[in-house]
């Protein structure tokens, strides 16, 4: 078997068996395709023998990322590809030895999540105009994505069916497809509910059904693109960081449980992380406001 065969089975391995996200299984074919192509060029065949496919040309791969400028984040996402690649062709009786395992990555910058104050965050929750639908529909996910702290991923995935809204609750899909709880805060359950009366009637005018909570004005399901053009033109109108994003939204509402003193363990469920260390960094950040806030106020900092 070729590494390109092994390489399709690999990615319905991804998908069917593994059940990874359409999003996961695009990073991968990325990825490694970059990874097989730079080995056909090393190797000078049109199809790369397992036999090539080895500690040594792995390393001259991620040598050449180095050199091309390749961000850090970037390098290690492919060795992460790489070492589930190896790891799928050793089960499958291609490699004896996974040549990606002993590969170390580079070291990734300790960035702080960019986040909005709450003065900043009331400016956005306002901005959009609540005199006609698309308004209240833009105040409804904005307020959503504040109060749950989800992924904009997760807000376009959102159905009907999810929400309970006289609980506060919604269920959202992750990454990996995983199921888990978020909360809605009461001025975030009476914008979506203000939202869903439009949102009947958007449908019974385009003469189309739908089961997403957030739609466009033809009917259709927002997209992640969508949200991000809505959010740019509120931060605008607001006057706000041009460089927020969606994502913004989800560090601005751990910043703020942590700041209020919220269990970082429970901040970790809402988010959803996997791990405690990923939802450690919002610690950081905090950890740095009071290092600001000593330094100014204190005589002797």
């Amino acid at each position: 078997m070729t590494l390109e065969q092994g390489f399709a089975e690999f990615l319905t391995h991804l998908s069917l068996e593994k059940n990874a996200s359409d999003k996961t299984v695009k990073s991968y074919r990325e990825d490694l395709t970059q990874a097989l192509t730079f080995a056909r060029e090393r190797t000078k065949k049109s199809q790369t023998d397992p036999a090539d496919w080895n500690t040594r040309l792995l390393r001259a791969f991620v040598s050449w990322l180095h050199e091309k400028g390749y961000a850090k984040s970037t390098v290690a996402r492919r060795l992460a590809a790489l070492r589930s690649f190896g790891k799928f062709l050793c089960r499958a009786g291609t490699l004896k030895d996974n040549p990606a395992k002993g590969l170390r990555g580079p070291r990734p910058d300790k960035k702080l999540p960019h986040f909005l104050t709450l003065a900043d965050i009331q400016k956005l929750l306002v901005s959009p105009p609540d005199a006609d639908w698309a308004g209240r529909r833009d105040r409804a996910f904005l307020e959503t994505l504040y109060s749950a702290g989800i992924r904009v991923s997760e807000l376009v995935g959102l159905n009907l069916l999810d929400a309970d809204l006289t609980e506060g609750i919604v269920i959202v899909r992750g990454k990996g497809k995983k199921e888990r709880l978020a909360l809605l805060g009461p001025e975030a359950i009476a914008a979506v509910n203000r939202w869903l009366v439009d949102r009947a009637a958007l449908l019974a005018k385009v003469k189309k059904e739908s089961n997403a909570v957030f739609l466009n004005k033809n009917g259709g399901r927002l997209t992640v693109r969508s949200i991000g053009r809505l959010l740019a033109k509120h931060l605008k109108s607001a006057g706000l960081d041009p460089r927020t994003s969606p994502h913004t939204l989800r560090h601005s509402f751990a910043t703020h449980l942590l700041d209020a003193g919220a269990d970082i363990r429970g901040v970790q469920e809402l988010l959803g992380h996997k791990s405690l260390a990923t939802t450690q960094v919002y610690t950081h950040v905090t950890t740095k406001r009071l290092q600001e806030s000593y330094r100014k106020a204190h005589p002797r900092a």
